[in-house]
């Protein structure tokens, strides 16, 4: 039996939910699409396995990275036994420039809903289901959102992710007073471009640094 990583890694551009893949260069599934990740060595732990698949195979370092779960279904890779300890990770597409390797012909975002519509190799689908579920609960209760957006944001920008994170509309009203009552947005100088007659949106950014001093308090996020 071996062991591979496999990394669902999620962004979120032009209100769309994306997700990384790259196109398997060699069989099984020549051609096909697939989650980045690969097998661990035996002097690596899961963790620095997927570390480096990711920067191997695509150049990326996450913004957010956590451990998903462990798929070990015996038919998953038609080669042999494999089992693989899977993570969904968050990060900002401008800030990285993609680059693959000679493991994978090539690597680009899809949406969500249109990976959804693929033939991925293995049981990808079923694992970025799960992340997808597993991220969608997750923004409910911890900020993870905001690894999402860019460093500045208006209120319309978070209740958009916020939404599509959900897969439904969300109470405008109710979110934003939410969302303000945690005290967690630093509202900017600056305001964006014009929203409406002669009204600008107010930029925010995340303040880190009080979500940590109150979380050591017991202090729970709560959307």
């Amino acid at each position: 039996m071996k062991v591979t990583v496999d990394a669902a890694v999620f962004s979120y551009v032009n209100e769309s939910l994306n997700v990384l893949l790259i196109k398997r260069k060699f069989q099984p599934f020549l051609g096909k699409y697939a989650l980045a990740g690969g097998f661990v060595n035996d002097d690596e732990s899961a963790d620095a396995a997927v570390l480096r698949k990711l920067k191997e195979e695509t150049n990326v370092k996450l913004d957010y990275l956590e451990q998903l779960y462990t798929f070990t279904s015996p038919k998953r890779d038609p080669r042999e036994r494999v089992i693989s300890i899977t993570y969904y990770g968050l990060i900002d597409p401008r800030k990285h420039d993609l680059i693959t390797n000679v493991h994978a012909s090539a690597i680009a975002w899809f949406s969500y809903a249109d990976v959804m519509k693929m033939d991925l190799a293995f049981d990808h689908k079923e694992i970025l289901k799960y992340a997808h579920t597993r991220l969608a609960n997750k923004v409910k209760y911890e900020p993870i959102g905001f690894e999402l957006l860019p460093k500045e944001f208006t209120m319309t920008d978070i209740y958009k992710l916020y939404s599509v994170l959900a897969d439904h509309e969300l109470d405008r009203r109710n979110f934003s007073k939410k969302i303000l009552k945690t005290g967690l947005l630093i509202e900017g100088d600056k305001k964006e471009k014009t929203v409406g007659a002669g009204r600008k949106a107010t930029l925010y950014s995340f303040d880190e640094k009080k979500y940590k001093e109150l979380k050591k308090n017991g202090f729970n996020f709560d959307i």
